[in-house]
């Protein structure tokens, strides 16, 4: 996919030498895979089916079958990542779940496409990648038989992991950018060039059209560039990120994963922050639209709004 791979390009220019330059390390844990998962990689967020009110169906934690369906281009459904037999990972190794998590590969030799980011978890390190593969083996197993996805445009994979250690904490912007990295932060938060493709160049902006509600409004991804939330406070930024919650007090729309992000430390958050103060500013003022109203949902007491 053309767009897949020039996002790829402008996140490995823009991270890699940060990312590899340091070195850290982290313990090889299931418990480290669990609160990736869980927390900023935010896995489940698309690899949990949903009911049609936007909940997590139940008793389907990992068991794929989220649909994305972008058609013409394509229409494809999340992987069931349980370690089920037969309908999930549960013959896979855990050296095969790192390397289709970072380079797009089963074992089965099929290549995976969009709407995986690929590309970001290319960069995750050695360490984090194999705890998120024994997490992955220890939950329980759900049988889902996921429907095949269609493609009509090329992508592509990112090609071999960099690997190495995961940066160290003691460093809040380097770390901070690659836990941003693995949050995907910037699939969503940069705007789309002419030919559809992410303008890197323009990375965090926003504008992205995430949904076009039925009344006709588009709710686009808000500018996290120091342009767009320079003059928001930490606190108010943390708000948003891990309860959903802009600065003037509107819930954000549910796509934004705050329902794991919130499972992050306090560290972890304040990394993120500390990243994102240091992206290059860009000037993209995106109209704000009631989601809540164009989906005919009944209003919701705002959060009191805040610096």
């Amino acid at each position: 996919m053309k767009n897949t791979i020039r996002i790829g390009a402008g996140i490995a220019s823009v991270l890699t030498v940060a990312l590899w330059a340091s070195s850290g390390s982290t313990e090889t844990t299931v418990e480290r895979g669990q609160y990736l998962v869980d927390g900023l990689v935010g896995c489940g967020n698309c690899h949990t089916p949903r009911n049609p009110d936007n909940t997590f169906a139940e008793g389907m934690y990992l068991a794929g079958g989220f649909e994305f369906n972008e058609l013409p281009a394509f229409q494809t459904y999340t992987a069931n990542i349980t370690p089920d037999n037969e309908t999930g990972i549960g013959t896979w190794t855990l050296e095969e779940i790192v390397l289709a998590i970072r380079e797009g590969h089963t074992p089965e030799d099929e290549t995976i496409g969009p709407v995986m980011p690929l590309f970001f978890y290319n960069l995750m390190s050695d360490d984090d990648a194999m705890s998120i593969a024994m997490y992955l083996k220890s939950i329980p197993a759900v049988r889902n038989e996921v429907p095949a996805p269609v493609y009509n445009i090329p992508y592509a994979t990112p090609g071999p992991a960099p690997g190495g250690p995961t940066p160290p904490t003691t460093d809040p912007v380097v770390y901070g950018q690659y836990l941003a990295t693995m949050a995907h932060c910037f699939e969503c938060h940069t705007p789309r060039d002419a030919t559809g493709g992410p303008d890197m160049a323009r990375m965090g902006a926003g504008g992205f059209d995430m949904q076009t509600l039925p009344n006709g409004e588009v709710v686009r991804s808000a500018n996290i560039t120091p342009a767009g939330i320079g003059d928001w406070s930490d606190d108010a930024l943390r708000r948003a990120i891990v309860e959903g919650i802009s600065r003037d007090g509107h819930i954000l729309f549910p796509i934004m994963p705050s329902a794991f992000f919130k499972n992050a430390t306090a560290e972890d958050i304040d990394a993120v922050i500390a990243y994102l103060r240091t992206v290059p500013p860009v000037e993209n003022d995106v109209p704000k639209v009631d989601w809540m109203a164009g989906l005919g949902m009944p209003p919701m007491q705002n959060a009191p709004a805040m610096e």
